[in-house]
């Protein structure tokens, strides 16, 4: 007997049984309608131990694999290097490098830089070279920037200006040379630069301006050529043409009065010629 003294039917769990089975087809019918092509298929049962291992390595993996990338190139390296002594013996000392033969860009550079670049130096452009080249390409070569240090040895350096040189004026505006910040009274002059880059002798004809302190010191053994600029030069062949004018003017001037001279000499002596010749007839007429 089931229930509270109530009566029981030999087909009340048959009927149970029906509702439950009608059930299970109903979502059965509805998972594969909603069920996608690329979807996989649902394991109802327990999975196999080789699957849940590859998993589980996968899932390892993708974890590893986010930690390798969180991490900078030093820490990988180091990481690296810890699991091979782990797993095959060894010592950290082996696997320490050296750094005696380490450089840095500046490095490079100051082995490859040239001056000048010519197109026999663009011929074999390795890596160096061509970070040389992109540093001198960010050069300014209009006005060099001078070390007048050593000025009595005759001996002199020469670079050209930064960007950051260029905003401040220092080598156009303001003397250029590297000790000095004078603004005034600066001359600008053309430098034939000779110098030995790489075994090799080179020239150059850079443009300099200096103030007068510095210029004398540019100029101590022998001195170099000034460059003026066209307005000055224009004046320059003004004032030289009214000067040459006024020369000639003067000179024009001057023979005019020496002929005036001349003239009036001659004509003097004739007077006093023609007086003598008057005087000898008369003195002759009363002997």
């Amino acid at each position: 007997m089931h229930g509270h003294g109530g009566y029981d039917s030999d087909f009340s769990d048959d009927e149970h049984c029906g509702e439950s089975n009608k059930r299970k087809k109903r979502t059965v019918e509805d998972d594969l309608l909603l069920k996608k092509p690329f979807q996989k298929e649902k394991h109802g049962k327990v999975v196999h131990k080789q699957v849940a291992a590859e998993l589980l390595d996968r899932e390892e993996a993708r974890n590893r694999r986010f930690h390798l990338i969180a991490m900078d190139a030093y820490q990988r390296h180091t990481k690296f290097v810890n699991d091979y002594i782990l797993y095959y013996g060894g010592k950290k000392e082996d696997f320490r490098r050296l750094g005696e033969n380490d450089k840095t860009d500046m490095d490079v550079i100051r082995e490859n830089h040239r001056f000048l670049w010519n197109e026999e130096d663009e011929m074999d452009m390795n890596w160096e070279k061509r970070l040389a080249k992109k540093y001198y390409d960010k050069l300014f070569k209009e006005y060099c920037i001078a070390d007048l240090s050593r000025y009595k040895e005759n001996k002199f350096g020469f670079r050209w200006r930064i960007e950051k040189e260029v905003i401040s004026g220092k080598g156009q505006f303001c003397c250029g040379n590297k000790c000095c910040d004078e603004k005034e009274g600066l001359k600008s002059w053309e430098v034939n630069f000779g110098y030995t880059e790489h075994g090799e002798k080179r020239n150059a004809l850079v443009k300099l301006r200096l103030c007068q302190e510095c210029s004398f010191k540019l100029n101590f053994h022998h001195r170099r050529k000034e460059v003026k600029s066209k307005k000055r030069k224009d004046k320059a062949k003004k004032d030289s043409e009214e000067s040459t004018h006024k020369k000639s003017r003067l000179s024009s001037v001057k023979e005019t009065s020496k002929k005036k001279d001349k003239v009036c000499h001659m004509s003097q002596i004739k007077s006093l010629i023609s007086k003598c010749i008057y005087n000898s007839l008369t003195s002759e007429v009363w002997k």
